[in-house]
């Protein structure tokens, strides 16, 4: 246990007295950290980073990765055409909407961003995906674009037996591909302009997890050689679909965890960083790449159950994704603490067992932990205190405290 962590957790304590518990913030300085590291990391590429809102969920921390990280960061990866609409009348544009839609209030939305001269391309996965844009596009006299999700998994043995990656396009190789592009050719009122080959399972697990040697060496055994295997077969289907005659304003790849793979890649001209502007708790041990915890949430310790206990109340905030521990919140400040396992994150109240060596926090104090993932803090609160320092600096509103409720 370091001395250090627990200063920090006096100062988070002391610069957030008196204020109502439950509650989050991030620390700016932590944040810009994160920021300027990722631009960092493509500093020798030249590519540009597209920023994934779904990690963010917030208007003001969004804006301030492009106020922070400069010309670096261009463009926005967003998750429904909803949120899109609701950035663009905000005054942002270039985006890409990272997930298919085929509902008419969305192809609505869709015609209306295009009419009002915003750059957005839907993600489509197949031909049925691109006749519902053209559709929409040529009854209201526009074309909307779309951006062809490429599957960049892992398959060693072939299809069905073991597959490694994200369950999302069934596009695969450069025919399928070109097979889809050639049907869309001729559709009225809808366009490809982009493709994006994300790399889901180089990205997202962890390699470098401590007491997991054996573990952390297969998992970059495997990531290397799906690395090998895809990067030719994405930078071929590039190739080729520009022979076809289409013109790619942004063949987009990657995530936090990859961005020094992804950006090797010549065949792509940006990369997509999200969490790691949160360093949230599943983005804590790559062994390529190092973010700074920067966003938190706050309890309120209530209980003293026993002389090496205490309880908070809530604190039940799970991730999403497959069930397990790693989907828990992890509990930050003061250091040491830890979750009970046969109780885990409470919907009503946490528990936890103190470590020895600091006073234990005193019924009202607070509790620091971090949730596993970064934009889903955001749908639990309202707003984000902002703290520099020893003080706070600002109150920022997330989605949720603007009354947008996207997903």
């Amino acid at each position: 246990m370091k001395a250090e962590d627990y200063r920090e957790y006096v100062r988070y304590r002391e610069a957030l007295r008196g204020r109502r518990l439950p509650l989050a913030f991030v620390d700016l300085d932590k944040f810009d950290r994160n920021v300027a590291y990722v631009a960092w990391t493509q500093r020798a590429t030249g590519k540009t980073v597209r920023v994934h809102t779904k990690s963010l969920r917030c208007p003001a921390l969004i804006d301030r990765v492009f106020e922070v990280g400069g010309s670096t960061f261009r463009g926005l990866m967003t998750f429904t055409v909803e949120e899109t609409a609701w950035l663009a009348d905000r005054g942002l544009d270039d985006f890409i909407v990272a997930y298919p839609s085929v509902q008419p209030s969305d192809m609505e939305r869709m015609v209306e961003m295009t009419r009002a001269n915003k750059t957005v391309s839907l993600m489509t996965d197949s031909i049925e995906h691109l006749r519902v844009m053209s559709e929409a596009g040529r009854r209201a006299g526009v074309v909307l674009q779309a951006c062809l999700d490429v599957d960049m998994s892992y398959r060693p043995l072939g299809y069905g037996r073991l597959h490694l990656g994200v369950r999302r396009s069934p596009i695969r190789s450069v025919d399928q591909a070109l097979a889809v592009a050639r049907e869309a050719l001729p559709l009225e009122g809808v366009n490809i302009d982009s493709i994006m080959g994300y790399e889901g399972h180089i990205a997202g697990p962890n390699d470098d997890v401590p007491g997991q040697w054996l573990k952390n060496r297969l998992i970059r055994t495997l990531k290397k050689a799906s690395i090998r295997e895809f990067t030719p077969r994405r930078g071929n289907v590039v190739e080729e679909l520009g022979r076809l005659g289409l013109t790619l304003r942004a063949v987009n790849g990657g995530g936090s965890g990859s961005l020094f793979s992804t950006g090797s890649d010549p065949s792509l001209t940006e990369v997509t960083a999200g969490s790691a502007f949160h360093g949230p708790g599943l983005f804590r041990h790559f062994q390529a790449v190092r973010f700074v915890p920067s966003a938190f949430f706050g309890l309120q310790v209530v209980r003293r159950p026993a002389p090496n206990m205490i309880t908070c109340a809530g604190g039940g905030y799970v991730a999403s994704g497959a069930a397990g521990p790693d989907k828990l919140p992890r509990p930050v400040y003061p250091p040491g603490l830890e979750m009970l396992p046969l109780e885990g994150a409470g919907e009503v109240q946490t528990p936890f067992l103190l470590p020895d060596g600091y006073p234990p926090p005193a019924p009202g104090d607070p509790v620091f932990l971090q949730h596993a993932k970064g934009g889903e803090l955001s749908e639990r609160f309202n707003e984000f205190y902002l703290v520099q320092g020893d003080r706070i600096v600002d109150q920022v509103a997330t989605y949720r405290g603007e009354g947008q409720a996207f997903l």
